[in-house]
């Protein structure tokens, strides 16, 4: 058992050497929050043991080496640097850590290089949502899809938890967030290649050996000498072009012209027509407007064919300029691919370079013989039958026309369009031509009903007698000619001069009644009859024959009336 004076010695000895401690800490000024050096003891499977020349040696977790293969090179005596978290936890114990201590020391670097766009190596450790992550020197960082390479690519694992080089583009120091790009450095690199080759590229320059990349709808791109070029379809050749693949193949040498570079983009342009003459430069001088020549059909579209007219020139066949007979054509029933024709020159737009043909214009015009025959007796057959009109093609020419449903007949009704039949033929008059449209008739093939009225001199003002056809509850129809081929309708109000005779139930079919012509126009075959108006011209006449007479007597009207048609009747007995 110690004495007291032994556990004074010992309390001495304890105070002492906890003054000198606190006396090397105050020499050493660490402070939390830091990176310090620290000096590996000891690796064990699960730690890492440092010592950091503390009160006591600190245990790091394997896993906070492995991110940069760091704990491979790792052994007993090397140097690292810590983060120092806490000198004295709860437990008394130190903590410290390699992890944030590489990520503070990369941030710190991630900000000077990101002024400065140095290039750091970075592995591409995982994926996320848009992107990867990349562990550069320890910190994680966000890569977006678009950054990893400067083309689409659909597999990356031959990029993954190897280095390659990247660029910090953005930085957020609020959160903390790193955004890097691979692609950057991959076209910067590429840039000073291209930038090296162009010195010996000019425009102007002709390129024996350019060597096709690829081939797309819209032209070609070119390898020259290290550089990209495109060769756009329009430059390919001066006619039309349909595929540019159909011109070139993959790995093929062209002769081309340099015709632009672009100092911004570095972008160089190319052409293949511009090595040659332009034909439309003298195109005048060689082709004549209205003048016929012959070609080849390449191309046959919706509106209409294209033909070539010599090499690099092709001109436009409307197709409204296919067919006489038929202005909306489908241009593949007239003409076919690789097809010789004859055609016309319409127009030649130097500017513009295009050139507009005919290929009807070389045929006969059917629409020159069938002008001969305008008021003529024709034969159509049926095609279509619509509410209100018949559509028919001329049997000899295939020109078609209408023939409306008041035109087959001077009665005009509607229901005669249900007496034909489709594909039937017919007779017919052409009435009209116009617009190359025609109007056929069939009812002028026979006499018009209205013609009565010239053969027997009758006009506005005459009183006819008409019979009665059909009694209606707004009128009667009466006939004017013995045949009944002219009918024309009275109105009630028309009928007679009193209303209780003005009655349309009063009169019966067959009937004979006397009407006045108060309106007739042929043209507009307009035909207006009142047996009120006849009434009131015979009242005015007995009037005036009897009137003098009859008021010095003291005789009435109705007597004057019944005397007259009395007398009347007598002489007609005679």
């Amino acid at each position: 058992m110690a004495t007291e004076q032994e556990l004074k010695n010992i309390s001495s000895l304890h105070k002492e050497f906890q003054s000198l401690l606190d006396k090397d800490f105050k020499d050493r000024k660490v402070k939390e929050g830091e990176i310090i050096k620290a000096t590996v003891t000891e690796i064990t499977p699960k730690f890492v043991v440092a010592d950091a020349k503390l009160k006591m040696e600190a245990m790091i977790p394997v896993e906070e080496f492995k991110n940069d293969d760091e704990l491979k090179n790792l052994k007993v005596g090397s140097k690292i640097d810590v983060f120092l978290e806490r000198i004295e936890s709860g437990r008394g114990e130190i903590i410290i850590s390699r992890d944030k201590a590489r990520k503070m020391k990369a941030w710190k670097k991630m900000e000077k290089v990101f002024e400065t766009q140095e290039e750091m190596t970075g592995y591409i450790t995982g994926k996320v949502k848009g992107g990867f992550i990349a562990n550069v020197e320890g910190l994680p960082c966000f890569m977006p899809s678009s950054q990893i390479d400067v083309r689409p690519l659909k597999r990356v694992d031959h990029l993954m938890n190897t280095p390659v080089k990247v660029i910090a583009t953005r930085i957020d120091k609020n959160r903390g967030n790193v955004c890097v790009s691979r692609r950057a450095v991959l076209e910067k690199s590429k840039n000073a290649e291209i930038l090296e080759a162009l010195k010996n590229i000019n425009v102007g320059d002709i390129i024996e050996d350019a060597v096709v990349k690829a081939t797309t709808d819209w032209g070609i791109f070119l390898d020259i000498n290290g550089v990209d070029a495109l060769c756009h379809v329009s430059d390919l050749s001066h006619g039309r072009v349909k595929k540019p693949s159909d011109l070139v193949t993959i790995g093929q040498k062209l002769k081309v012209k340099i015709t632009k570079i672009d100092e911004k983009t570095n972008r160089v342009s190319a052409s293949i027509k511009a090595l040659t003459e332009d034909p439309f430069d003298n195109i005048e001088k060689k082709y004549k407007v209205g003048e016929i020549y012959e070609g080849v059909v390449t191309k046959i579209l919706d509106y209409g064919c294209f033909c070539k007219i010599e090499e690099g020139v092709e001109g436009l066949i409307h197709n409204s300029e296919l067919d006489w007979t038929n202005r909306n054509v489908k241009p593949s029933k007239v003409l076919s691919a690789s097809q010789k024709i004859k055609f016309k020159i319409v127009n030649i737009d130097k500017d513009t370079k295009r050139i507009s043909l005919s290929y009807k214009a070389t045929l006969d015009n059917p629409w020159e013989k069938v002008k001969d025959q305008i008021n003529k007796e024709v034969k159509i057959k049926i095609n279509n039958i619509t509410e209100k009109a018949i559509f028919g093609e001329l049997v000899d020419t295939g020109l078609s026309g209408m023939l409306h449903y008041k035109e087959i007949s001077y009665e005009e009704n509607l229901d005669n369009l249900k007496k034909f039949k489709k594909g039937e033929i017919i007779s017919v008059k052409i009435l009209e031509i116009k617009d190359d449209k025609i109007r056929f008739s069939k009812r002028a093939l026979d006499k018009d009903p209205l013609n009565w009225f010239k053969d027997n001199n009758k006009k506005v003002g005459d009183i006819i007698t008409t019979r009665i056809h059909e009694v209606s509850k707004t009128g009667v129809k009466v006939s004017i000619d013995k045949d009944k081929k002219l009918i024309t309708t009275i109105r009630k109000a028309d009928l007679a001069k009193d209303t209780a005779d003005a009655r349309p139930e009063v009169f019966s079919p067959g009937n004979a009644l006397d009407a006045k012509i108060i309106e007739l126009d042929l043209k507009t075959r307009r035909i207006k009859l009142s047996p009120k108006a006849a009434q009131l011209d015979e009242e005015k006449t007995l009037i005036q024959k009897f009137g003098e007479n009859a008021t010095k007597s003291g005789a009435t009207l109705k007597g004057i009336f019944e005397k007259a048609i009395g007398k009347k009747e007598k002489k007609e007995k005679k």
